[in-house]
């Protein structure tokens, strides 16, 4: 007898084929029949109407934090989101030595997790015994790595720092991790060069069977073309997958540069480099406020920023850097959280209508909120084209991320006005791009947020409704299926998911949060 029959479904299984009328069994965590036959089950779901797909994979997630203070996730289950690789743009649950360890102390404490470890085994044990609603896989962050053996300084590894940070990135490989990722604008990242990137992922090709460097490049605007060179070139020399994280165009003088961008990568892949991209279906980007800073004032950590941001002498050289930004560019920097209690008005206004409340210069106010705050304050920027974001999802080797991490309508993650990617990306990118505007096929856009992200990242038996592959199942109304979540209002479950699978356990019944805690780490 199996646990659960999905009957009467129009199955799409994930491999890009024509849906078919099918019922799917599952037994214990895994799919055991998928036909024609009614077989006895303990309980049976009539899916008459609906779409049954594998559970979607979130390529791009932040959660290694946000996850540990709270393993239900309701954000991505009620996405039919089974599934995230984490470890994103150079920062990861580990390794944490040094100024690593020391720098994450603050993300910590906020989020009240008391446990402490240094690698990804510890983490992983602190994690199994928490219990998690979804499936954990994650990359090594390159910034954790370059910060446990040298911290934020902008210096080159010499002979020993070198082969420190290869043993670092080979125990993580060994303890679990995919791949590495980069977070090149980020400290200590963008102190790197392309060879100290190049020799690091070299040292891993010959354990793993098909290592992944995965990059949020140096520029996603102005040096565009050449960010995107260096990733190729990363891949061509270390041999290694090459995977661009979050692809866009930003900022509206660089959007006529997606033809080239894409041509570029084209031409990579028919020359032999297995180079594919994710992307989130929303125009705005949200990361690090201080990220408008220019990437010396990092220099040495957010101690030796704070002091720059209050020295006379580089307050003007950083203006001078920064250069003046029009009332549009200011307009589209909205103030995403803050710590501070006395802030939490600026949550989801624009620095220029906080400038305008406050009457002071936009430039001034980004100062003295980074100042107030300790630089620990979260933004979204709008900078980007639509019709570049509908080039980019029609790509076949661009998969869905989200980019966020996992947050619940209740508990220590629901704080702040966070990008409403975090609650709405994949059934946005069904309902929006896929049924209303006919981006491409159903059975295509299944493919980018199932299978093809679980071959991309080395996830064995998922992505796919097969016999024998692990139970990760979400079924949902195509009729029904959207996402509410909005910039002011993001705390706003999507709607049309009706049921969610994790390793054969139900997530989510009728629409419902069962309060189940399935997840693996992979």
């Amino acid at each position: 007898m199996l646990d659960y029959l999905i009957k009467n479904g129009m199955v799409f299984d994930g491999s890009g084929s024509e849906p078919v009328k099918t019922n799917v069994g599952i037994s214990g965590d895994r799919v055991t029949y998928s036909g024609n036959e009614e077989i006895p089950a303990r309980e049976a779901i009539d899916a008459k109407g609906l779409i049954v797909t594998p559970g979607f994979i979130d390529t791009h997630a932040h959660s290694e934090f946000s996850i540990l203070a709270d393993g239900r996730a309701e954000g991505k289950i009620s996405q039919g989101v089974t599934t995230e690789i984490n470890g994103n743009c150079g920062l990861s649950a580990a390794p944490l030595y040094g100024e690593a360890f020391e720098h994450r102390e603050a993300d910590l404490k906020e989020l009240g997790i008391k446990e402490r470890w240094s690698t990804f085994k510890e983490y992983f044990n602190i994690l199994r015994n928490k219990g998690i609603a979804i499936n954990f896989a994650t990359l090594c962050g390159h910034g954790n790595i370059r910060a446990s053996v040298m911290g934020y300084k902008d210096i080159m590894p010499d002979e020993n720092a070198m082969n420190e940070m290869k043993r670092l990135l080979l125990e993580a490989v060994e303890q679990g991790a995919k791949g590495i990722s980069t977070g090149l604008i980020y400290p200590p990242g963008v102190y790197s060069t392309t060879e100290e990137l190049i020799e690091l992922c070299s040292s891993i090709i010959t354990y793993h069977v098909s290592p992944i460097y995965a990059s949020h490049m140096r520029s996603e605007g102005d040096e565009l073309i050449e960010a995107i060179e260096e990733v190729i070139r990363i891949g061509k020399k270390a041999g290694v997958n090459v995977h661009i994280s979050h692809i866009k165009t930003a900022g509206e003088r660089n959007w006529w540069k997606i033809n080239n961008a894409i041509e570029l990568v084209e031409r990579a892949r028919n020359e032999g480099v297995n180079l594919t991209c994710d992307r989130y279906p929303y125009t705005a980007a949200s990361t690090d406020l201080d990220t408008i800073l220019p990437s010396w004032v990092y220099d040495g950590g957010v101690d030796e920023e704070l002091r720059r941001l209050r020295d006379p002498d580089a307050l003007k050289r950083i203006k001078t850097e920064i250069g003046s930004k029009d009332e549009n560019y200011w307009k589209g920097v909205c103030i995403s959280s803050v710590a501070k209690s006395e802030n939490k008005w600026m949550e989801g206004e624009s620095i220029f209508d906080i400038a305008s409340k406050l009457g002071k210069r936009p430039e001034d106010v980004l100062f003295e909120i980074l100042i107030d705050e300790k630089a620990r304050v979260g933004a979204i920027f709008f900078s980007m084209s639509e019709d570049n974001l509908k080039k980019f999802l029609s790509l076949p080797y661009t998969m869905i991320g989200s980019d966020s991490s996992v947050r619940s309508f209740s508990g220590p993650t629901f704080t702040g006005k966070p990008h409403p990617r975090a609650f709405g990306t994949f059934p946005r990118f069904i309902a929006k791009y896929v049924k209303n505007e006919g981006l491409m096929p159903l059975s295509e856009a299944i493919k980018k947020m199932t299978y093809l992200s679980a071959l991309t990242f080395g996830l064995k038996e998922r992505g796919l409704i097969k016999e024998g592959f692990y139970a990760d199942i979400t079924v949902f109304d195509y009729n029904k299926i959207i996402d509410r979540a909005t910039f002011k209002e993001p705390y706003k479950k999507s709607e049309g998911i009706a049921y969610v699978f994790v390793n054969g356990k139900l997530a989510v019944k009728e629409g419902k949060f069962t309060g189940g805690l399935s997840g693996r780490i992979i």
